[in-house]
């Protein structure tokens, strides 16, 4: 435990001191990339617990109104299956869509804008490095002074580059991760939808079947 504990306070003491490397720039792109991926987990937590818990025979029994509907997807279906006609139905599924797709497109929209400004922040950051690199070759002094300001520049830009790809390249990937896990959500939902009009065409039926007999 204790060697555990020293290896990981050496690379602790290494990341900081390349932290430390980057310039300001660092501390932008550290920003974004909390952003980031705060708002991905989120929307990840958001989508896993939508419908995947609930089994399709289960959603498909509170269809029908057996059983006690229940969570996210109970209300939903309790929501659609108080329609008075078909064209309520639609509507009321067109709400639904609505509301229940909207902030998952807005936040893939956001987390979109986040990835492709990782790069350009390490960008800018490369600047910055190399503005300060060239700073320290036109002093002209020479010695240990210059050099380390040219390191320090070049330290600078190459840092903040590869942090910014380091940000960006997980984030893309995770972003098209819940973009599919979005579609997944809106194609149960047409799913949910077409259950709920062909049960609401089978208890419509049956009715007017039971008021022919009665007639």
């Amino acid at each position: 435990m204790n060697q555990l504990g020293s290896q990981f306070q050496g690379l602790l003491a290494q990341a900081m001191k390349i932290w430390g490397a980057g310039g300001w720039a660092m501390i932008a792109l550290a920003g974004n990339c909390l952003v980031l991926f705060a708002v991905g987990l989120n929307t990840w937590m958001k989508l896993r617990t939508r419908y995947r818990k609930v089994p399709e025979a289960a959603w498909r029994r509170w269809v029908r109104g057996q059983g006690e509907r229940r969570g996210h997807i109970g209300r939903v279906i309790q929501f659609a299956m108080e329609s008075t006609d078909l064209r309520d139905m639609t509507t009321r599924f067109s709400e639904l869509h609505s509301s229940e797709l909207a902030p998952f497109s807005r936040d893939l929209k956001f987390m979109k804008r986040a990835v492709s400004t990782a790069p350009l922040l390490g960008l800018l950051g490369t600047v910055t490095g190399m503005l300060a690199t060239f700073q320290g070759m036109s002093l002209g002094a020479g010695g240990q002074k210059t050099m380390d300001l040219v390191a320090g520049g070049i330290s600078e830009a190459l840092i903040t580059t590869e942090t910014g790809l380091v940000i960006a390249l997980p984030g893309l990937f995770f972003q098209y991760h819940l973009t599919r896990l979005r579609d997944r959500y809106e194609a149960f939902l047409s799913h949910l939808e077409t259950a709920c009009v062909q049960e609401f065409c089978r208890r419509r039926k049956l009715l007017n079947q039971s008021k022919k007999s009665a007639a």
